[in-house]
């Protein structure tokens, strides 16, 4: 069976960590950005009257006609099969927050790119002018024959979880919010390739997650799904606990699945001999509460731009240590997960990105990095070209073992 990374270019030599940018200059970075950076290029020659009556009339008309009688022929005849859909209100961008959808754009041509380079995808991305969750639905249920896939992206919480939500039950394709699930993707793997290097086994395993917005529930989920043995989340209130009053429905949802030991108060209390630390969230750790967790903790910091402790000092306390930047060691970098996921899912003419799916493109990240692990080295760089590969493999498999692939 031809598989996803086949005729895909591998190499060893980019297994290595990235180093440090040098610093960026404002003509460079704006050089780059003029004009956009995306670009659509025909893949049938045009040189001749024989190919534009190929390419478009007459000889397009047969293919109309054969999609019409056969609307499955879709994916076979057009690019859909290959496109995403990157989509954002541009509600919660980057670091910058509410900045609208056309200061979102160049962040969506971004993501496309990332696509198109790390996963051969083609990508559109849709920026909409609304904060409204029924009207974006109502937009792209009307688009779903455009194109074949919706990665969202930028969407405020806790709008983008009844978002997601319903664009899944809504659009008969795959749909996943990257800020949500691509960081809990990356973060599982990183804590199993962690685990592994300090010997500590997942059922028994107590977490806690400092931040509890689109990331933080999104990892919460999926570490429950890979049979972690306590997960605590707690916000800007404190631990999250069935008794505490005024929680929103997903935080009440988090609440009956998560925190075994009632645990109350805030991260003092929750950090006391836990194992694991993630942190997603803007707010600051200090090293003492740190100093209070289990011998060999592992602390995954990934507050951007500024981790909620600085790496160098949570290694005076931590066997293992991570943070969502490029120029420390262990960067926990949605691209390891996005491409692949999304490559994998339309390989197997997915209907859905299942928890099975989520769980599977992990468990080939962390099998990337687990040749050369170390504790500076416990996910491939995200320049690795061996990820993607790995991972739309085992999302493809995944989707069939669930019985939502239809290839």
């Amino acid at each position: 069976m031809t598989t996803v990374s086949d005729h895909q270019n591998t190499s060893d030599s980019a297994s290595a960590q990235p180093t440090p940018n040098a610093e960026l200059t404002h003509e460079e970075i704006f050089g780059a950005h003029e004009g956009g950076k995306l670009a659509v290029a025909p893949t049938a020659a045009l040189t001749s009257p024989r190919d534009l009556s190929i390419a478009y009339t007459p000889g397009v008309a047969k293919v109309s006609r054969a999609i019409n009688a056969d609307q499955t022929l879709t994916s076979r005849y057009t690019w859909t099969s290959g496109l995403v859909a990157v989509v954002s209100d541009g509600t919660a961008v980057l670091g910058l927050g509410d900045i609208g959808p056309r200061a979102s754009l160049p962040v969506m041509e971004g993501k496309a790119a990332l696509f198109k380079n790390f996963a051969g995808l083609d990508s559109i991305p849709l920026v909409l002018d609304t904060t409204d969750n029924d009207e974006i639905v109502e937009t792209l249920v009307r688009l779903r024959p455009s194109f074949g896939a919706v990665n969202l992206e930028d969407v405020a919480a806790p709008r983008c979880f009844d978002l997601e939500r319903r664009l899944v039950e809504a659009l008969d394709c795959p749909v996943m919010h990257d800020d949500q699930h691509g960081t809990a993707v990356v973060t599982l793997a990183a804590l199993r390739n962690a685990c592994r290097l300090s010997g500590r086994e997942f059922g028994s395993l107590r977490v806690v997650i400092s931040g509890a917005g689109a990331a933080g529930v999104a990892c919460a989920e999926i570490l429950e799904a890979a049979g972690v043995g306590e997960v605590v989340v707690a916000d800007s209130r404190g631990v999250i606990h069935s008794g505490r009053d005024n929680l929103t429905p997903i935080k009440a949802e988090l609440a009956e699945r998560t925190n075994p030991r009632h645990v109350t108060g805030g991260l003092p209390e929750a950090l006391r001999g836990a194992d694991v630390l993630i942190g997603v969230s803007a707010g600051t750790i200090p090293a003492e509460l740190v100093e209070t967790m289990a011998d060999d903790a592992v602390v995954f910091a990934l507050s951007n731009p500024d981790p909620e402790i600085h790496p160098e000092v949570a290694a005076r306390h931590a066997s293992v240590v991570a943070t969502g930047r490029s120029d420390f060691p262990n960067q926990i970098n949605n691209v390891l997960a996005f491409p692949g996921i999304f490559k994998g899912a339309l390989h197997a003419g997915s209907r859905m990105i299942s928890d099975r799916m989520k769980v599977a493109a992990a468990e080939a990240i962390a099998a990337v990095a687990s040749e050369e692990l170390a504790a500076d080295y416990i996910v491939p760089s995200p320049l690795d070209p061996r990820v993607a590969p790995e991972v739309a493999d085992a999302v493809a498999e995944a989707a069939r073992q669930d019985g939502v692939a239809t290839a």
